[in-house]
């Protein structure tokens, strides 16, 4: 394992919410709930916390400046320094990595969360794009979805079969999820039997719509030794953003994953466990080829966002998701990574490492509370637009 040094940064605690297609809490009532968590998971008050972050859309919320009721979870004595981005949650706790490379403070706390439900995605969605050429199409995160899988499709590098195993292959794997929404044992077949979403894309190729929220705890050298046994390091992050005209840019890849995937040093060496925000099918492949990922590495292994989207805290879960791989003892070195705009435009990508002997780990303080597994229930059918 590489040498520590006091710059160097880990994580020791998070939590993520029950992913719901329709909760009746506000965004702070489900982020009191996993702040909370992911301050007990790593065994801190909220006192020792010493900057926070959050990620959330107003658009969502449908509400001008709608994070600043949401400080109300993170409490307000004593005073820390706070902050807030537009954007998923990871970008928050890429702040929150930035802040803590200062020096001056050591803990800090990022946090995601978003409720689809409450407004039509569809119509939510160009409004925030480009307001001189694309709002004005009305074109939708699915219609550009769409255009990216046609190219796809018509330069041979994806098939319909292909897309629809990574459904069933995803959907099966978030079985064992208890955060999962939508889970279960699906047939290849019976899925490219149904009909078209949005051509070429049918409905299991669509994210769910999602309710939940998630927190997660990063600390410095010292501080993440004195805290946890098993401090998850981040050894890389970075982020990079294309063109946002999708008609600009080279579908068939993604330059700006590959990109923050060499500038985050995931080539340096094996990763076990990839968690990727491929909110759609077809995008699973494109990001495993700007990644690099051979055939051995498990790729969303918690169903990713095939199994729950929660919108602004998607991101952040998959490097949760990426973490818990580690930290259950299944990977000593994982990727989390995080995607923004149109047609995988921006991409954040974080590398982690465990210690050297996974298994000697020391159980999270949620683990040694907890008495019993929860079983994911099978959820077919929660998908993107459903009632």
């Amino acid at each position: 394992m590489t040498e520590r040094n006091a710059d160097d940064i880990a994580i020791i605690g998070w939590s993520v919410s029950p992913m719901e297609r329709h909760t009746a809490k506000t965004e702070t009532q489900m982020l009191l709930e996993v702040v909370t968590g992911a301050v007990e998971d790593a065994g801190i008050t909220r006192a020792e916390v010493d900057f926070t972050c959050a990620g959330s859309c107003d658009y969502v919320a449908g509400q001008a400046f709608s994070f600043v009721q949401n400080t109300d979870a993170i409490g307000a004595w004593p005073p820390k320094r706070d902050s807030h981005v537009e954007m998923d949650g990871a970008w928050a706790m890429y702040e929150s990595w930035v802040r803590l490379l200062l020096g001056d403070i050591d803990v800090a706390v990022a946090m995601g969360s978003g409720r689809s439900s409450t407004a039509d995605p569809a119509l939510i969605y160009p409004m925030e794009m480009d307001p001189f050429y694309l709002a004005p199409l009305g074109a939708d995160h699915v219609s550009l979805a769409a255009l990216q899988a046609r190219t796809l499709l018509d330069s041979g590098l994806v098939t319909e079969r292909q897309m629809a195993e990574i459904a069933v292959r995803a959907r099966h794997d978030a079985l064992a999820n208890p955060h999962a929404q939508v889970s279960g044992d699906f047939d290849v077949d019976d899925l490219l039997a149904a009909d078209y979403v949005n051509a070429p894309l049918r409905r299991h190729d669509l994210p769910p719509i999602t309710d939940g929220a998630c927190a997660i705890v990063i600390a410095r050298g010292d501080r993440a030794r004195e805290l946890s046994d098993n401090p998850i390091w981040i050894t890389g992050l970075a982020h990079v953003s294309e063109l946002h005209y999708p008609g600009m840019r080279d579908l068939r890849t993604s330059q700006a994953a590959r990109s923050a995937a060499k500038a985050a040093g995931l080539d340096e060496a094996p990763v076990q466990v990839a968690e990727l925000q491929a909110s759609f099918t077809h995008e699973e492949p494109v990001l495993v080829e700007a990644l690099g990922l051979g055939a051995d590495v498990a790729v969303n292994p918690s169903g990713g966002p095939l199994a729950a989207n929660p919108i602004m805290a998607t991101g952040l879960i998959r490097v949760i998701e990426a973490a818990r791989a580690i930290r259950e003892g299944r990977a000593h070195r994982s990727v989390g990574h995080s995607s923004s705009g149109p047609c995988l435009q921006q991409n954040l990508v974080c590398v982690l490492e465990g210690s050297p002997d996974p298994a000697s780990r020391r159980p999270s303080h949620q683990e040694a509370a907890a008495s019993t597994a929860v079983e994911a229930p099978d959820t077919r059918g929660l998908l993107e637009g459903s009632d």
